[in-house]
């Protein structure tokens, strides 16, 4: 039997466009120094994690958005041992990363000490012990201080922050400069990966700005999309490098780096997935190659 709803979830897409779904508790409301937090139980899509109204992730398909984020570059890379994560402080990125035998040291670096406290408490199935594992350095400090200052370099980095709003916490990462900054953080060889908005046919703004700007720091950079339904449509995501292209491989030789280098089954992502999500469609190609802006700090690019 379905369980009765108390509330509603209203998400403001856009000044057009609303997505709703029945909440039948609210286990956690709060805020940080930060932003606003909050735990839901959805009958949709079971447990979710809000932030400053946003839906960051639900317990019944945050295994695509996570699959989706960790596993194309992480498998392009010949051997990632050493890996760093910005955001991501519900600990499923970071689930997913240590899955891999090779990676030896992570270092995670979050603004918010808060999330990973309150998702470890009421969502504990994303992180799955995560948090406690022996090769984790988990920061909390702001990602632009953190890669400002450090002269450590990692095979493999990954961007989980959050939209860009504009009283958000992640607006400044989301730049021409940031880029820039973590492009030196890269090893030789060394990929990264990051979300970049929706990919809706209404929505592509953000999308479309970001991955120009990639293009301005990266000689590789290599969109895709999945749909994730508790974000509601298909989402954005890129892997860029100054020379690895994941887009190179074949499903065979995904389906064979799976297999030998990663712990457990995987749900989502396979050779198969790899080439769909790489697969965009020809309007979003179009667009993409007709997109003239480039974000920086004084000319920032802004969810709704």
């Amino acid at each position: 039997m379905a369980e009765t709803a108390i509330n509603w979830f209203w998400d403001c897409v856009s000044p057009d466009l609303i997505q709703t779904f029945s909440v039948s508790a609210m286990p956690y409301v709060g805020k940080s120094k930060y932003q606003s937090i909050q735990i839901l139980d959805s009958p949709a899509f079971g447990r979710c994690l809000i932030l400053d109204g946003k839906i960051q992730c639900s317990e019944s398909d945050e295994f695509i958005y996570h699959e989706t984020l960790v596993h194309p570059p992480m498998i392009a890379h010949p051997k990632p041992e050493t890996v760093f994560i910005a955001g991501g402080g519900e600990g499923a990125t970071l689930r997913e990363v240590l899955a891999h035998k090779t990676v030896k040291r992570v270092v995670m670096v979050d603004i918010d000490r808060k999330v990973p406290q309150i998702c470890q408490k009421y969502l504990p199935s994303l992180s799955q012990g995560a948090f406690d594992d022996s090769r984790v350095e988990l920061l909390y400090m702001d990602a632009l201080k953190y890669t400002a200052e450090t002269k450590e370099k990692f095979d493999v980095m990954i961007l989980d922050l959050t939209e860009p709003l504009e009283e958000g916490p992640a607006s400044l990462l989301f730049s021409k400069e940031f880029y820039q900054d973590l492009s030196k953080k890269l090893k030789k060889g060394g990929i990264m990966s990051l979300q970049t908005g929706a990919t809706s046919v209404m929505l592509p703004s953000t999308f479309l700005a970001v991955i120009n700007t990639l293009k301005a720091v990266f000689s590789v950079v290599a969109p895709y999309q999945a749909e994730i339904p508790s974000f509601g449509g298909p989402w954005g995501f890129a892997a860029v490098s100054q020379t690895l292209d994941p887009r190179e491989l074949s499903a065979e030789e995904i389906d064979r780096r799976i297999a030998s280098r990663v712990r457990g089954e995987l749900r989502f992502y396979d050779g198969l997935a790899h080439s769909g999500i790489f697969s965009l469609p020809k309007y979003l190609r179009q667009q993409i190659a007709e997109e003239k802006r480039v974000i920086t700090k004084d000319k920032p690019v802004f969810t709704y």
